[in-house]
């Protein structure tokens, strides 16, 4: 089984910014794809990111594009989401997925492509 966790989360005032880290239980960590999801109060799973295996590809969604960027580490087995100029409505848990999965440009992000997921960070933007 294949363990996923992530962290960093917390609270900030709105225009602030957090790195989320994530990391998983396999040491061939550069074989697994990460993305990252956000499930916000009252509203269903959101895809934001994902980065290949290797980090050569990635993709991100419209609705965070510039303001989130998805990086990895594979000698540290880590990887990052990095939020900046958050807003209140970025206020959701956070959660880190990994799986043996393509992370491609025009493919549309789906949940159903990873299969094994953290327990989620939550992340509060407000004054």
């Amino acid at each position: 089984q294949l363990q996923v966790e992530e962290s960093g989360g917390g609270s900030v005032q709105p225009g602030g910014s957090l790195r989320l880290s994530c990391t998983t239980s396999a040491i061939s960590f550069d074989v697994y794809a990460i993305a990252w999801f956000r499930r916000a109060p009252g509203k269903g799973r959101e895809a934001l990111s994902c980065i290949s295996a290797r980090g050569g590809s990635i993709n991100t969604v419209d609705s965070v594009k510039g303001r989130f960027t998805i990086s990895r580490d594979n000698a540290k087995k880590m990887a990052y989401l990095q939020m900046d100029n958050l807003r209140p409505e970025d206020t959701a848990v956070y959660y880190c997925a990994a799986d043996m999965t393509p992370c491609l440009p025009a493919r549309v992000l789906s949940a159903e492509d990873y299969g094994h997921w953290g327990q989620g960070t939550q992340v509060t933007v407000s004054s």
